[in-house]
């Protein structure tokens, strides 16, 4: 438990494995099981927002005929992608690794933004938001956790990028300290859950003070708890974490969830104990999925999967404020709401995977040119880094 926390990256250990292709080159095959999860949490996201919030938000939509009120889907892609962060933290240039999460995931974002104003205002709804162009700089600022008050989404979707960030600056930043390594990075993850947890009265109080709100809701504190669980489960699964601390330590992070998911309203606080336990076993089956063999799986599956979890990042972004253009426009000619949702999510996938083509690769290709000229050649031998 008291080894550093990226010693087992340093002796080269990954995700991916590799073997020897025709001519004695270098192939690396997928794991599966990931891309089965990132692909299932985005659908979870799909489901959520077609079916449930859909009709939260815009009361005169029918009710759905099929209906998952569970938010689970987007927690858990914050577990996924804090485990991933220790898996590839320590490959190449600390630089390099912070520069290619911000090159993967900002590029896209700023796209969807403007691409989603563009349908909001080119399509409007009577008595739906319509976004006004300082709606639109305050979203490609990421300004609604900081002034949640005064700033609206133009796509609710959007609200992880910003703590995605954070957390990949947060994980260099522990990297390169002291904080990151030995027991201390087992007193950070504690204190990043019990922190936000010894302060949730405060955060739920009635009234509630606005400046201490936008700190908090600023920084994401009370989701620190998904980034701890990633990381947990990742020191659980390379063996550097007894499984009865990694019990305790997740544990409390599933504690966390469910009292993140209580709100104040005029009759009280209400809870969303549907969503916790949903990311409660969420959470389990990522652990055995991190722990276990990859997962057999027939070729088209296989393929079909891969391509829909490449293609996520780009549908997540996209598939909410304009899929719920799709649903109403589709209501007021009289199509059924089974194919409203259907076109709903095909919509996204749609988009998603243009989003992907145009925007997401060839700008991470063109950003990361400047490390990827200076890399070593890959065939030339290297020895692992051993640690400090």
């Amino acid at each position: 438990m008291g080894e550093a926390l990226f010693e087992n990256l340093r002796r080269g250990r990954a995700t991916r494995v590799t073997t020897a292709g025709p001519g004695g080159t270098k192939k690396s095959r997928r794991k599966i099981s990931w891309d089965l999860v990132r692909a299932g949490c985005v659908v979870l996201v799909m489901l959520y927002h077609s079916t449930s919030l859909s009709v939260f938000l815009h009361p005169e939509l029918e009710p759905r005929t099929f209906e998952f009120p569970y938010q689970v889907g987007a927690s858990l892609l914050l577990v996924v992608s804090a485990y991933f962060v220790c898996v590839t933290i320590g490959r190449g240039s600390l630089l390099r690794y912070w520069w290619g999460r911000v090159a993967r995931l900002v590029p896209s974002f700023l796209a969807a933004v403007l691409i989603s104003y563009s349908v909001l205002r080119a399509f409007p709804i009577e008595g739906w938001f319509y976004p006004l162009p300082e709606d639109l700089r305050a979203n490609l600022l990421m300004l609604w956790h900081w002034k949640p008050q005064f700033y609206l989404f133009i796509d609710g979707s959007h609200w992880t990028v910003p703590l995605q960030l954070m957390g990949f600056t947060a994980a260099a930043l522990l990297y390169r300290s002291w904080l990151g390594h030995g027991r201390r990075i087992l007193v950070v993850l504690w204190t990043a859950v019990l922190l936000p947890v010894a302060q949730w009265p405060l955060r739920v109080a009635d009234p509630v003070d606005e400046t201490y709100r936008t700190v908090v809701d600023g920084l994401g504190m009370h989701r620190w708890h998904l980034f701890v669980a990633g990381v947990v489960i990742w020191l659980w699964s390379v063996k550097r974490l007894s499984t009865p601390h990694f019990a305790a330590l997740l544990g409390l992070c599933m504690a966390a969830q469910e009292l993140h998911n209580y709100t104040r309203t005029p009759e009280g606080l209400l809870g969303d104990t549907g969503s916790s336990i949903g990311v409660a076993i969420g959470m389990g089956v990522i652990a055995l999925v991190a722990r276990s063999p990859d997962m057999a799986m027939p070729q088209p599956a296989r393929r079909a999967i891969s391509w829909f979890a490449g293609i996520s990042y780009g549908t997540f972004l996209m598939h909410q404020a304009i899929g719920y253009i799709v649903l109403r426009k589709l209501q007021d000619v009289g199509v059924d709401t089974v194919t409203q949702t259907l076109a709903m999510l095909a919509t996204g996938t749609l988009l998603g995977w243009m989003l992907t083509r145009v925007v997401e690769q060839p700008a991470h290709k063109f950003l990361m040119k400047p490390f990827d000229q200076r890399r070593p050649d890959p065939t030339r031998e290297t020895k692992p880094v051993g640690p400090r």
